[in-house]
């Protein structure tokens, strides 16, 4: 336990060491002009302007995650419904799986404006643009999980006479969850690009709102604070959802110990 806290503790000085320098050498391209100002202004400018700006940043955040969480949550509703249903069906998995993979070679970027043609500026559009980025993972995460499920166990309750719901609750669902919150992981990440994405071709605030209006006015130091609240959402978010995992899934931390 202590060796494996030592080696997360050391990773994480690699990871900060890492940023710092980053961070520095950034800041040496802006000090000596390599890149004009308004293309790339410093890290110490894109400080200034989040704090100056986080009345706005905030306000808009608050839109883009609303906007985000809607379409997160529809994602896993119908990421479980499917994914419980293709398990369930041999010919409805051969028949669907392809049809997720091509969902995901459009690119989201070239559906977003024909989304906004049909649903209008309104929230609708970026809900859609969200879930069709969120269900993905998640639907997949359970699918391996299912399929990944104790065979002998299966076997074991149905002997015993068990229905199908208990062999899902007792056997399946476990196997699943640790697929649902890998899915999950990346899905609350997509959940706040896809909003921000969604909102660049139209709406009336959002993140993505307003960097397109500090872009017109070549506000980049502004531009540069949203991808940092993004960021920190997004990684806020992650370790959320990691939490969220380590309650609903107690013997991972054993099972850890143990190695």
């Amino acid at each position: 336990m202590t060796r494996r806290l030592l080696n997360i503790i050391k990773n994480k000085i690699y990871t900060g060491l890492l940023l710092i320098i980053l961070i520095l050498v950034w800041q040496l391209i802006s000090s000596l002009e390599l890149v004009p100002a308004f293309m790339l202004p410093s890290p110490v400018n894109v400080v200034r302007a989040f704090v100056n700006n986080i009345s706005d940043l905030l306000y808009n955040s608050t839109i883009s995650l609303s906007e985000g969480f809607a379409g997160l949550f529809l994602g896993i509703v119908i990421a479980f419904l499917l994914a419980v249903l293709m398990d369930s069906s041999k010919f409805l998995y051969r028949a669907t799986y392809p049809l997720l993979i091509i969902t995901q070679t459009i690119p989201v970027i070239a559906i977003a404006p024909l989304l906004v043609l049909w649903f209008g500026f309104g929230a609708a559009p970026k809900i859609i643009l969200v879930f069709i980025v969120c269900f993905f993972p998640i639907s997949i995460g359970l699918l391996d999980g299912f399929k990944n499920s104790d065979a002998d166990a299966i076997n074991l309750l149905k002997a015993m006479g068990a229905s199908k719901l208990q062999i899902f609750r007792h056997i399946k669902w476990p196997y699943a969850l640790g697929g649902f919150f890998s899915g999950l992981k990346i899905s609350v990440s997509y959940s706040v690009v896809g909003a921000v994405i969604a909102e660049w071709l139209g709406g009336n605030d959002g993140l993505g709102v307003y960097m397109t209006r500090v872009r017109k006015g070549y506000a980049f130091d502004k531009m540069f604070a949203v991808i940092l609240l993004i960021i920190i959402i997004s990684l806020l978010l992650m370790w959320l959802v990691g939490f969220i995992e380590r309650l609903a899934m107690p013997w991972k931390k054993y099972e850890k110990v143990i190695k």
